[in-house]
């Protein structure tokens, strides 16, 4: 196996499984000349899985699960690679800690499931080789963890992102806030998002409305009237006795109640 060979090995390892940086980096720091020395060494020690094993760990970046992906390459017939999903579907292998040990262990047990498919075929031609078990223990795991339905599964339903309450729409963001009983806002429905800040931009657009009209007061308010102050008072003394005088000779009398009405609305 040349360099070039080795680091693409590791990439595919990395894509399928765990993402581990400075297995990447180790790897590229093997020389050629290293990597085809220890890889010629390590084929030649097959079938002895074992020493095959130990040869290839001395390249830098080289464990367990990666020598075992370089066997599998080499020589598919002899040595499955140790995917974590071909793991976990063995009961007696839970909590490897993928030991050159646990990979031998491992290999009995694909081993012997080769032993018995290639009993039960009844001599239809086809051979099961340690690696297409291992094929076939790693897409079981992946069907049924993505589509189970094809397995004969109930399909899994994935739980809300949120925590289990379902997706707010965009209607429920029309809701008007919630009240204390007269009108008012209450409490809870004063948020971030109900106050304003003072940007440039919103003085901008508060300048930019139009201001609203003051609306005077009626008459029979007596509280808010607009006789009421000083000077509305003044105004209509005066406006009252200039027209008593304007119309002292006039012949109209049917003015005088008039002046009598501001002067009462005064008081």
């Amino acid at each position: 196996m040349v360099h070039e060979e080795l680091v693409q090995l590791m990439k595919w390892k990395q894509a399928r499984g765990k993402f581990y940086p400075q297995l990447s980096y180790l790897i590229k720091v093997n020389t050629p000349r290293a990597v085809m020395a220890e890889t010629k060494k390590a084929f030649r020690k097959l079938p002895n899985i074992e020493s095959a094993m130990a040869a290839l760990s001395n390249l830098k970046g080289v464990g367990t699960a990666t020598a075992s992906a370089v066997l599998a390459a080499a020589s598919p017939d002899i040595a499955p690679f140790m995917a974590d999903e071909c793991v976990q579907a063995i009961p007696e292998m839970e909590g490897s800690d993928y030991t050159a040990k646990e990979y031998l262990n491992f290999v009995n047990h694909i081993r012997k499931v080769c032993d018995r498919l290639n009993k039960e075929q009844n001599g239809c031609g086809n051979k099961f080789s340690p690696h297409m078990v291992e094929l076939a223990l790693w897409t079981h795991h992946i069907v049924s963890d993505l589509q189970p339905e094809l397995l004969g599964k109930e399909p899994r339903t994935a739980a809300p992102a949120n925590g289990g309450s379902p997706l707010p729409s965009d209607e429920s963001n029309l809701e008007p806030p919630s009240t204390n009983g007269n009108g008012k806002l209450g409490a809870d429905s004063v948020n971030e998002d109900t106050t304003t800040s003072c940007t440039e931009d919103s003085m901008d657009a508060k300048a930019a409305s139009p201001a609203t009209p003051a609306t005077p007061a009626s008459p029979s308010d007596n509280s808010d009237s607009a006789f009421s102050t000083p000077r509305a008072k003044r105004q209509i003394e005066e406006a009252s006795s200039a027209e008593e005088n304007s119309l002292g000779d006039s012949s109209d009398a049917s003015a005088l109640p008039i002046a009598k009405k501001l002067r009462k609305a005064t008081h």
